[in-house]
């Protein structure tokens, strides 16, 4: 994870940045740090080690270190921003990984692009990933290359003018575990659903009510145990009617403002089974 205190570094940062990089209204500095904090100390309840990344400035968005980069068996492949803005911030997650002793696979060359936030392992060997605004089709042709004998599945996901102007394919998907997901339906392509049904994946659907409050945001830190955003309370309750346990945090500073939810401000590196 990246702090809110090295991401957005002081309030004059954040009445520099927080405009121009589509957030809903400026974060308030202190409240961030304590939502950083929060968070953290729930992982940590639950049995799961948080690696700090290095304080290094690199714009608010950096706090949403899942899309610098992908992290697969062999070594971690560095992504190339489809947002200009944060173009420094795989770079910034590759020194990151080194620090904690991974390596570093290889890299997204132009004019390919690739953002984490579209890239959903879905098992050991198969991978999907959102081609849309962020990651183009020359981005996962590299990653393809970069990762042989996994097959990569691209999904066409739709245009997005929604505000925060973001939309990965975790946006609308998100594994609870092997043979669950969290979908919105209507936002990805039918054949990839079908995919998903003969992989024996059942699938939970959020309401498009909840789509603006991130309902479909959810990090599985344990088969069926999820960490989400607060506010999404039909979501839950589907969830948990699939035998999910579903643990919430605030995040009005660190999430909501820049639009994202619980994979976005992390970036696993290792899980067991």
């Amino acid at each position: 994870m990246k702090h809110a205190r090295d991401a957005f570094v002081s309030p004059a940062r954040i009445a520099e940045q927080w405009s121009a990089l589509d957030y809903s209204a400026p974060p308030d500095f202190d409240t961030a740090c304590r939502e950083s904090d929060a968070l953290a100390a729930l992982f940590g309840s639950l049995g799961v080690e948080v690696v700090w990344l290095p304080a290094i400035d690199a714009g608010l968005d950096s706090i949403y270190l899942r899309d610098a980069g992908v992290v697969s068996d062999a070594g971690a492949v560095l992504g190339r921003m489809g947002k200009s803005a944060r173009a420094a911030e795989p770079a910034l997650l590759g020194h990151g990984l080194v620090e904690v002793g991974l390596s570093v696979l290889g890299r997204i060359e132009p004019p390919g692009t690739l953002e984490g936030g579209d890239v959903v392992w879905l098992d050991s060997s198969t991978v999907a990933v959102g081609r849309g605004k962020r990651t183009n089709a020359e981005g996962i042709r590299q990653l393809a290359g970069l990762l042989p004998g996994v097959e990569v599945l691209s999904v066409p996901l739709p245009d997005w003018t929604a505000p925060g102007d973001v939309f990965h394919l975790m946006s609308a998907l998100s594994p609870v575990a092997d043979d669950l997901a969290l979908v919105v339906p209507r936002l990805l392509p039918p054949a990839f659903l079908d995919a998903l049904g003969a992989r024996g994946i059942e699938l939970v659907e959020v309401p498009d009510d909840e789509l603006d409050t991130m309902g479909p945001n959810v990090l599985a830190v344990a088969p069926r145990l999820v960490v989400a955003l607060e506010r999404s309370p039909e979501t839950r309750r589907r969830l948990e009617g699939a035998g999910v346990q579903v643990l919430t945090y605030r995040g009005e500073e660190i999430s909501r403002k820049g639009f994202g939810g619980p994979t976005c401000l992390t970036r696993p590196l290792e899980r067991e089974g």
